[in-house]
């Protein structure tokens, strides 16, 4: 398997975790998030695909999720609500936080293994991306563990900083 179809199949299983992360997910605000996590790695799959058929009009999707995951908590701090989130949940949000470490770690690998310069920068570009979404995980879990605390603390506008 080839740089461009393991990347396709990384972002391949990335979409359909955060899709079961959504179903899952007990908030109306984290399951808009993970819908929008879902979408970025649709974003990045075909990316790559068109990479991988050498297509001249590659570009690197524009990320919204950061702007919108703080807009998202702001609301729920907004609604004061009292959040309690199962031990499940957040042994979800782990798992994903070490898959999108994992993912940073063999773009950059793969990215080695790139002779195109230009796709050797996208491959390092999205890798970056792979570690701002730990962030965003990062803080979901911060925010599932101590809801109130943080929504109060709004450590969420930090996120993508």
């Amino acid at each position: 398997m080839n740089a461009y179809e393991y990347a396709m199949q990384m972002e391949k299983e990335g979409e359909l975790f955060y899709k079961d992360l959504a179903q899952e997910a007990e908030q109306e605000g984290l399951r808009k998030i993970f819908t929008m996590l879902a979408n970025e790695e649709v974003k990045h799959y075909k990316m790559f695909e068109k990479m991988a058929k050498n297509s001249d009009s590659i570009t690197v999707p524009k990320m919204e999720v950061y702007k919108e995951a703080k807009e998202i908590f702001a609301d729920m701090k907004k609604l004061s609500v009292a959040y309690d989130i199962g031990d499940q949940q957040i042994d979800f949000y782990r798992r994903a936080m070490e898959t999108e470490d994992k993912a940073y770690e063999l773009y950059m690998q793969k990215a080695q293994e790139i002779s195109d310069p230009k796709h050797r920068k996208i491959f390092e570009t999205i890798a970056a991306e792979e570690l701002k979404h730990k962030e965003l995980l990062e803080n979901i879990l911060e925010f599932v563990s101590h809801p109130q605390e943080w929504l109060e603390n709004a450590e969420f506008y930090k996120i993508g900083d």
